[in-house]
């Protein structure tokens, strides 16, 4: 059972979510919100398993609400539903910690299949987004010592890496694979700068580029 958090300063929008989702067995609506503070009041109440988050909130943005609320509770996943398909909006909401972005014209099937990945720890883009991603990484002007292959990375690092890329936290990566969070954060900034990545969603965009994910 994934519990849900809806965010969005819509009534009529979070009314809707709840006809959507409500029929699905395996998903419980345990609480909303209207805006930022109020989410992260909620994610402390409730403690939910994944929030759907709206960008454009009255007090704070949902970035800075995701980024909060990953910060205090990073074992709670987000999944972005917005009317935003800006690069800007979408680069700075995966930075913030999403582990998925849905504009609100998609299918009901694909905001679906975008909380069923993220409960099950993985990365969803839309797939129209996801080619920004791609797209980005190969306009890159980079450096030839910066094209760095996996080669470059421990076995060790390779698992971590594969771990980060579908938005799993320190702790989760921890517990799968019997080492300390502290190891864990190690190793990730190890991965960052042997693959000079500076951010999450440079990690993502390389994942994807070697295959390690799937857009």
């Amino acid at each position: 059972m994934t519990r849900l958090l809806l965010v969005d300063d819509h009534a009529v929008v979070r009314s809707g979510l709840k006809m959507l989702l409500g029929g699905h067995s395996e998903m419980e609506i345990v609480g909303e919100a209207a805006t930022a503070g109020e989410a992260l009041q909620k994610a402390e109440e409730l403690n939910p398993d994944l929030i759907l988050m709206d960008i454009g909130l009255p007090d704070k943005t949902g970035i800075e609400a995701t980024r909060e609320i990953k910060a205090k509770f990073p074992k709670i996943k987000i999944v972005a539903l917005t009317i935003h398909e800006d690069e800007e909006y979408f680069f700075q909401m995966l930075d913030a910690g999403a582990s998925g972005y849905v504009p609100k014209r998609a299918a009901p099937e694909e905001l679906l299949t975008a909380i069923r990945a993220a409960a099950a720890g993985e990365v969803y883009l839309y797939p129209s987004l996801a080619k920004l991603l791609v797209r980005d990484y190969l306009s890159a002007d980079r450096p030839a010592e910066e094209k760095i292959n996996l080669d470059g990375l421990t076995s060790r690092e390779h698992e971590v890496l594969t771990h980060l890329a579908e938005g799993e936290s320190n702790d989760e990566i921890a517990a799968v694979l019997f080492i300390s969070p502290k190891t864990v954060e190690r190793h990730r900034e190890n991965i960052m700068r042997k693959l000079s990545l500076h951010s999450r969603s440079e990690l993502v965009r390389y994942a994807i580029r070697k295959g390690i994910i799937k857009a």
